[in-house]
């Protein structure tokens, strides 16, 4: 009843807030707007939070307090109050003892963990009557199947396809309606001491990315109060099927291609697989490459992840052409982590800290002060804070200033209160560590250690992590690996974008938030980044095509998705389609894509000719009759692909043709026009015909793209647009 009274007295004075704005004029209250002062958890002595809230702003303005109106009280969880506050007053109020954070009192929506609102997916988007009778395998660390995002309530049972089963392990693991298949695989026989021997998720990983693709809705999920909103995957009512490939060692060969196959066999419609190697591989020397290959051939489509190796180019180790490779993309929230120094001075810096220190300022140190030298660690080890390298008697109960970004675990078994990091790595995503921690930029970082050499008895604190709007979003974080294509550079690789950063999704509750044995936090919801996290994201999107158009083949599917995504700015990837491919995923507009590229195994069968492999080898492969001739000898650029690459092996001069075959699946009667936009005038792009004009649904029409010039050995970008005054079918092109 209290939290009713509570909540009904913040709306009355919020709407009291907005009368006296609507009837105050400009002039009597400049640049001022509503703040949110959070000032933490409420008094442990059990003093009166208002008075507190009343001193607070009686020590920061003073007389004028009186003029501050405080239209909200948080007093019974937590501390803090809402008030009218210039920018300048925000800031110094930020600044006061007692005061963790103060922030804009900005206009929010029920969320979902964020990031399929922000592709334009709301819960409210249209759902397919059959979307209950979609199946995604996800091929991972396995899943946790107590989690409220795999309840099955309401649920009938397992599609009649479905031909898997679940493996129990002796009662350690249960499927139910949601979870309807379970297995685990481990070729050798070898399991870790922290292994769960059975399809039970000991990691969290497979668990993050199962929720993502098809979690239910779950209100109210939040990492202790960060990433707050309803938690989702992109097609909740769809059904999982678990194969855990993935152990505390890592994630074998022999395994994976074993529950690829089990996958197939089972009846599943999606493979989403957020795994990959160290380097590229040919295709058929990769298992990952060889079980879509096979997955594709039974109309199964495998969903990749890109890898984790960028920026540096050619590092994408996901790459066949039939598969869909995945690139990691930003959403419109990021975490930032303050650090106080004892001279009052505030640093920003990035992580996702859940751990309030409560303002109590700590003995700060440097970690190369504090080396480990019974252990034979030099200051060369522990200013870097490499494992095992810091003295616990020197840095127990201190904060740690560590020279490189790493997981922490040196400060945190040496008892440290805190760590901070400094240096020159990206800063585009969070990261979650055993204890407080925040990252600081290069210059930040200097002043850090300048403060630590000239104060008599440095200290410092770091706050709980906030959330901040990021305008810029989407672009392709730096950690995301890039094309080109390392083994056919004529195939574009990334195909497409989504959201991989600080994702919020479920969790095991076999692990602590930060994988690290010995932090006590276990969670059901954890915020993770990695090209792991946008997978699922476009398995998810995958599974919602799929629950529109059944028959629709693997190449269908992907088509939609590429050449529905929109478009992203090259002038925040600089690396362009070699970072994002087509673009950010767009599931609501690739049910309804107009026009489909199309490929059957012959098809590829072809391309797989054309890149030298004969027959001997296929029918190896295909087990059938396959042969290479003339008829089915093609080359790279006539495989029917929904983006064109052109790779001129560092020749000024360019020339190429592409033959492309396209099917009607939007309206019976209807007249694309060709639109292309090169950013370069020394190529020349031409569609023959640039006209394609359909009688019927299901009609194929073809066309040739030619591309002239030359280029001065830099990438140059262009797109091609078809154009019926209803759908736009968009294809990225690149000349490099």
């Amino acid at each position: 009843m209290e939290g009713k009274k509570f909540l009904l007295n913040c709306l009355l004075l919020h709407g009291l807030m907005i009368l006296a704005m609507l009837t105050t004029t400009a002039v009597s209250q400049p640049n001022k707007k509503s703040y949110i002062v959070y000032m933490g958890d409420k008094p442990k002595d059990g003093s009166s939070t208002s008075s507190l809230h009343s001193s607070i702003l009686q020590e920061a303005f003073g007389s004028d307090s009186i003029t501050k109106s405080v239209h909200c009280r948080y007093k019974r969880s937590f501390s803090g109050f809402v008030v009218e506050l210039t920018e300048e007053e925000a800031v110094k109020m930020s600044r006061m003892k007692g005061v963790v954070s103060v922030f804009p009192n900005e206009k929010r929506e029920l969320h979902t963990t964020r990031s399929w609102n922000f592709l334009g997916f709301s819960q409210q988007v249209e759902r397919s009557v059959t979307e209950s009778d979609v199946i995604i395998g996800v091929l991972d660390t396995g899943i946790w199947p107590e989690s409220d995002s795999f309840n099955d309530e309401g649920f009938g049972p397992p599609p009649s396809k479905w031909n898997g089963s679940c493996e129990t392990a002796g009662g350690n693991f249960t499927c139910n309606n949601k979870i309807i298949g379970a297995q685990y695989y481990r070729s050798d026989g070898y399991f870790g001491s922290s292994d769960i021997i059975s399809p039970r998720d000991s990691e969290g990983h497979g668990t993050h990315t199962a929720s993502t693709a098809a979690g239910r809705l779950v209100n109210g999920a939040s990492l202790f109060g960060l990433g707050s909103g309803t938690a989702r995957g992109g097609v909740p009512s769809a059904r999982i099927a678990v194969y855990k490939i993935c152990w505390s060692d890592g994630c074998y060969d022999a395994d994976i291609l074993q529950a690829f196959d089990d996958a197939i066999a089972d009846g599943v419609d999606i493979i989403s697989l957020s795994v990959g190697g160290k380097y590229a591989k040919e295709y058929f020397e990769d298992s990952i490459a060889i079980g879509a290959f096979h997955a594709m051939r039974n109309g199964v489509l495998t969903v990749n992840s890109a890898g984790n190796r960028g920026p540096r180019p050619a590092t994408i180790t996901n790459f066949s052409p039939w598969s869909l490779s995945v690139a990691a993309s930003t959403i419109d929230r990021k975490f930032f982590t303050k650090v106080q120094l004892g001279d009052n001075r505030v640093y920003q810096g990035v992580s996702v800290n859940t751990f309030d220190l409560n303002n109590q300022m700590f003995p700060l140190i440097y970690g190369g002060d504090a080396p480990n030298i019974t252990g034979n660690y030099s200051r060369d080890s522990s200013r870097f804070c490499e494992p095992n390298s810091l003295d616990s008697n020197m840095v127990n109960g201190k904060i740690v200033l560590c020279d490189s970004y790493g997981n922490l675990t040196a400060p945190f078994y040496a008892g440290a209160a805190g760590a901070v990091m400094r240096g020159s790595a990206p800063s585009d995503n969070a990261d979650l560590f055993p204890l407080p921690a925040s990252y600081l930029k290069r210059v930040d970082g200097r002043r850090v250690f300048t403060y630590i050499n000239s104060a008599s008895a440095p200290t410092a604190t770091i706050f709980k992590s906030n959330e901040a709007n990021d305008s810029l979003a989407p672009y392709v974080v730096s950690f995301s690996s890039r094309g080109p294509n390392p083994i056919t550079p004529d195939i574009l690789k990334p195909d497409i974008s989504a959201p991989g950063v600080d994702i919020l999704a479920a969790w095991t509750l076999a692990s602590p938030a930060s994988g690290v044995t010995g932090d006590t936090r276990f969670v059901p919801f954890n915020i993770i980044s990695g090209t792991s996290m946008a997978c699922p994201h476009v398995s998810g999107s995958a599974a919602y095509v799929k629950s529109f158009h059944p028959s629709w083949s693997p190449s269908a599917i992907k088509s939609a998705l590429m050449t529905t995504a929109i478009p992203m700015s090259s002038e925040l990837n600089t690396d362009a389609e070699f970072a994002y491919g087509s673009g950010e995923v767009n599931p609501v507009e690739a049910v309804n894509p107009g026009l489909i590229y199309d490929a059957e195994e012959i098809d590829y069968i072809k391309f797989l000719c054309g890149q030298g492999y004969g027959t001997q080898f296929l029918q190896l492969v295909t087990r059938d009759n396959t042969t290479c001739s003339e008829a089915t000898n093609g080359t790279v650029w006539d495989l029917n692909y929904p983006s064109f690459a052109l790779n001129t092996s560092g020749s000024t001069k360019v020339s190429g043709v592409f033959t492309r075959t396209v099917t009607n699946v939007g309206s019976a009667m209807s007249e694309y026009i060709a639109n292309v936009t090169v950013e370069t005038e020394s190529l020349e792009i031409n569609v023959n015909p640039s006209v394609l004009s359909f009688t019927s649904l299901g009609q194929k029409l073809s066309y040739t793209l030619t591309i002239n010039g030359t280029i001065d050995g830099s990438m140059v970008s262009a797109s091609l647009v078809w154009d019926d005054g209803e759908h736009m079918v968009r294809s990225p092109i690149i000349v490099v």
